[in-house]
This record gives C-alpha cells, sequence and structure tokens, in this order.
C-alpha cells in the first residue's frame, strides 16, 4: 500500500494539446479565430481593387473615345473655315475684276479717240499730258492692248469687220487693226476688231518664195545651165 502524505492532493495527468512549445492551450485557440476573421476580410479587398481597375480602364476608353471624336469635329470645322476662306478670297477677287472691268470697259471710247488723236498728230500740249496720264492708270489697273496687223485671226480674241483675199498669206490673217482689243488678265473686255485676208482661192502658197528662191540660186551660180 501506498502511503499519502497528509494535506496534499494528486493531480491526473492531461496530454498537452499540440502546439508551440510554452504555448498555452487557450493562446492557440484564439489566434485560430483571429486567422479565420481576417481570411474573408482579405478576400473582399482584393476583389475590390479588381473592380476598382475595371472601372478606371473603362473611364480612360470613354474618355480616349470622346477625345477622338471631338479632335474629328475640330479637324472637320478647321477644313470647313479654310474652304470658306478660300472661297471667300477668289470671291472678292472676282467682285474686284468685274467692278474694275465695268469703269475700264466705260473708258475705251475715251481711249480710242487718244489713240486717233496720236495717229493724226493731234495729241499736243495739256491734252497730251492728260492723255499719257490716263493711260498709265489703266495700264496699273491691269488693261492691256492687243491686236497687230501680221498676226493669225483668232475668233476668241477678234472680230472681223472686213474681207479680202491676198496671195501673200497662206492663213487667215489680220491685215488691219480698226480697233485695239482690250483685256484684263485673261479676261477680253473688248475684242480687236480688225480686217482680215485669205489666200487667194486656187493660188500654191509658197510658189512665189520657191520662185524667188531659184532666182538668186541662178544669180550665185552665174545663170541658168544651158542644155
Amino acid at each position: 500500500m501506498t502511503e499519502e502524505t497528509p494535506g496534499f492532493e494528486q493531480e491526473p495527468d492531461v496530454p498537452a494539446e499540440p502546439g508551440k512549445p510554452g504555448e498555452q492551450p487557450g493562446d492557440a485557440a484564439q489566434a485560430s479565430e483571429a486567422a479565420e476573421e481576417a481570411a474573408p476580410e482579405a478576400a473582399p479587398g482584393a476583389s475590390g481593387d479588381a473592380e476598382g481597375a475595371a472601372a478606371l480602364t473603362a473611364q480612360l476608353d470613354q474618355t480616349r473615345t470622346a477625345l477622338n471624336e471631338r479632335t474629328q469635329d475640330l479637324q472637320r470645322l478647321q477644313a470647313e473655315f479654310s474652304n470658306y476662306r478660300r472661297r471667300v478670297e477668289r470671291d472678292r477677287v472676282a467682285v474686284k475684276e468685274v467692278a474694275i472691268a465695268n469703269v475700264l470697259t466705260e473708258l475705251l471710247p475715251v481711249l480710242d479717240d487718244i489713240g486717233r488723236a496720236r495717229d493724226h498728230g493731234e495729241l499736243v500740249g495739256g491734252f497730251k499730258s492728260v492723255a499719257e496720264s490716263l493711260e498709265t492708270v489703266v495700264a496699273k489697273m491691269g488693261l492691256q492692248q492687243f491686236g497687230k496687223e501680221g498676226e493669225a485671226f483668232d475668233p476668241t480674241v477678234h472680230e472681223a469687220l472686213m474681207h479680202s483675199y491676198s496671195p501673200d498669206v497662206t492663213e487667215t490673217t489680220c491685215v488691219q487693226i480698226l480697233q485695239p482689243g482690250y483685256r484684263i488678265g485673261e479676261r477680253t473686255i473688248r475684242p480687236a476688231r480688225v480686217g482680215v485676208a485669205e489666200p487667194q482661192p486656187g493660188a500654191q502658197p509658197g510658189k512665189g518664195e520657191d520662185q524667188q528662191a531659184e532666182t538668186a540660186a541662178d544669180e550665185e551660180s552665174g545663170g541658168p545651165e544651158q542644155g
């Protein structure tokens, strides 16, 4: 029989729970509960970050799309404004040319009188100075005179008032200028009024020139050869 010491009771042996050395059972339970609570909280945080990134990406795409649309609108407006400015400038130049042409057209009879006075030797004194000043002014405004004897007849810039035949021409030619023509740039405000001559019917163009060439050759060689 075993003798027991009076006043002391012996506690039964209890197996220790697995854990860290020196860790009490209550501490292990609390750490497990904290880990279980932290795990659900971490998962919703990661999901929220992904959703926020997707939302930002979608918003950025919308902003880029809107920017491209506004850029295209701006480019279209700029092109329309450039076309409008060119059209206005073209219309302004056309209106200016028409206004100048109308004024100069009214002055053409005066210029014709000045030309006739010059041909007859009557352009003298103060009248000459005024006439020359007027011609200088209209030239600065772009008025150009055209029409010379000997040039080929062009129905787009010449108006034939007289017609004749001549053996000296090989095509319809202006042989007399009755009234000079006037133009502003490429715009004709009055055709030249001329007398024209056509080749003689039945004449052989260049026959006279060939005869003259043969005569000159004979003279250089001492005369025609005799058989």
